[in-house]
């Protein structure tokens, strides 16, 4: 039954490229329905006291791992992925723990996934062996990028009116002796002596960890019908080719054994590796976050005393507006040292005025509107709904500019803003909240809208710039910093 199982994805992609399987001891249990709250990542891990008995029990790991280290064995550390029902894309559900020296684990920590009868569920299986103490995959395989560059001498003429159109086409070897093609140089028009631009490609993409490994590069003829002519083939490997520029890294193109005696030529003209950085690097280097949270206060929600209101609580449970709080900031304020909190509401009528503002302080402080912890903002939200007047629109532009000011105050990259705007309606200020977000991709923040309730919310995927990015007055952000998460409703709990 391996492989036949799988959950909503998490939030958290990751890396695609495993190390040698290994069958990780994990249990499901059943549910009914989707389960979830409005922020939380799906699917629900069940607290003991709420988690059904297992209805499937599966085995702990197998044995005889790769040794991937020098003067020890590996230290092996367990990672599951999931499939969406919707989507091909693997993302990390979660890991096990990590066993210290050893090429036959007995993992003791659990994965505990939500089932569903009515759905082919997959999941993967990555085993790693654990070099440092970051949560980073990418610190365990390697995620640097190797560039390069080619040339060809003497190549062969293929063309009747001309010469040839050559380009390359690399091959990683896999482990069963078969090939995947990996990268393809420029066609490089009407000329034997080739001088291909430089390219680069992930170090995995090449040789998947193994330095090694054989690296299979094929040379061809580019013909418009697609027939493209076969020049000659050489093989390498990436320790080879990270030698640079040297007699080593000549390589005769040859169709077969029977070439003649002027055989063509590939030359590596160089090579480099740079690193590359993950968020997680600038945060590991001291980078600071700055977490603010935005609340709706529109009419929309329903008066906060009735229990039909997105506002409302009850003696047995939190709002639906305190539920994605909590679900969100409390993975979030991990990463911010001081746990003071800017905390905002818009769409109200304020007092003493009663005037409508998209921008006020839930805590009253308009100079300092900081709250310490999550618990703080769950206080000073319970408070404003005692104050205000629930009204509109619903505006998204002030808090963003709002943020913006800040960010815009620490140019150096010691300090990084994340927004997270909790809504439960179709935006009012589209045009105004483009332009502040295009403005605002410039600095280092970014922007987590997550939906409450049952309005339509497909109007604000506009703003999440992962297919079409978003742009302004005829200017286009200069990244994607929004991400628009319409979760499942909240549970009830009987």
């Amino acid at each position: 039954m391996w492989g036949g199982y799988t959950a909503h994805p998490c939030l958290n992609p990751t890396l695609k490229t495993p190390m040698p399987l290994m069958q990780a001891g994990f249990r499901i249990h059943c549910s009914k329905g989707g389960g979830g709250f409005p922020g939380a990542p799906h699917p629900t891990v069940c607290p003991p006291s709420l988690c059904p008995p297992p209805c499937l029990s599966f085995p702990s790991p197998r044995r005889q791992l790769l040794d991937k280290d020098t003067f020890s064995k590996s230290d092996p550390l367990c990672v599951l992925y999931t499939q969406g029902p919707d989507t091909k894309q693997w993302r990390e559900f979660g890991r096990t723990e990590v066993i210290d020296n050893t090429l036959n684990p007995d993992f003791v920590r659990k994965f505990v996934l939500d089932y569903y009868f009515e759905e082919k569920q997959n999941l993967r299986f990555d085993v790693y062996d654990v070099d440092s103490k970051s949560p980073d995959l990418s610190k365990h395989v390697r995620v640097d990028v190797a560039t390069l560059q080619f040339c060809a001498n003497k190549l062969d003429k293929k063309d009747f009116f001309g010469k040839s159109d050559p380009f390359m086409v690399f091959y990683r070897s896999n482990e069963d002796g078969t090939f995947t093609i990996c990268h393809k140089t420029e066609v490089m028009r009407n000329t034997l002596n080739p001088v291909w631009p430089a390219f680069a490609i992930p170090v995995r993409a090449l040789c998947n960890g193994d330095y090694d490994r054989a690296i299979k590069v094929e040379v061809y003829d580019w013909d418009r019908d697609g027939s493209h002519d076969f020049i000659g083939e050489f093989t390498t490997s990436y320790r080879e080719l990270a030698r640079g520029q040297s007699q080593f890294n000549v390589y005769e193109v040859r169709r077969g054994r029977g070439d003649g005696v002027c055989t063509p030529t590939v030359t590596l003209l160089s090579f480099a590796v740079e690193s590359d950085h993950t968020f997680l690097d600038y945060i590991r280097g001291g980078t600071q976050i700055n977490f603010t949270v935005a609340i709706d206060f529109t009419a929309s929600n329903g008066n906060p005393s009735q229990s039909t209101s997105l506002h409302y609580a009850s003696p047995y449970q939190l709002s639906a507006y305190a539920l994605a709080l909590k679900a969100v900031g409390e993975i979030i304020q991990d990463y911010d040292s001081d746990k003071m909190f800017p905390a905002l509401g818009f769409g109200a009528k304020i007092p003493p005025d009663g005037r409508v503002s998209h921008e006020f302080p839930l805590n009253g402080d308009a100079a300092n509107p900081s709250c310490s912890g999550i618990e703080g903002i769950l206080e000073a939200y319970h408070r404003s709904l005692r104050s205000v007047q629930l009204y509109g629109p619903t505006n998204f532009a002030p808090v963003v500019n709002h943020v913006a000011r800040s960010a815009a105050a620490v140019p150096d990259g010691s300090q990084y803003f994340v927004l997270l705007i909790i809504t439960d309606g179709v935006i009012s200020d589209m045009a105004q909240t483009k332009e502040a977000i295009v403005n605002a991709a410039k600095l280092p923040m970014s922007i987590i809208i997550v939906g409450v309730g049952q309005a339509e919310f497909d109007a604000m995927v506009e703003l999440d710039g992962d297919d079409i990015r978003i742009s302004s007055r005829g200017k286009v952000a200069e990244r994607d910093i929004v991400q628009v998460w319409d979760p499942p409703q909240p549970y009830t709990l009987l």
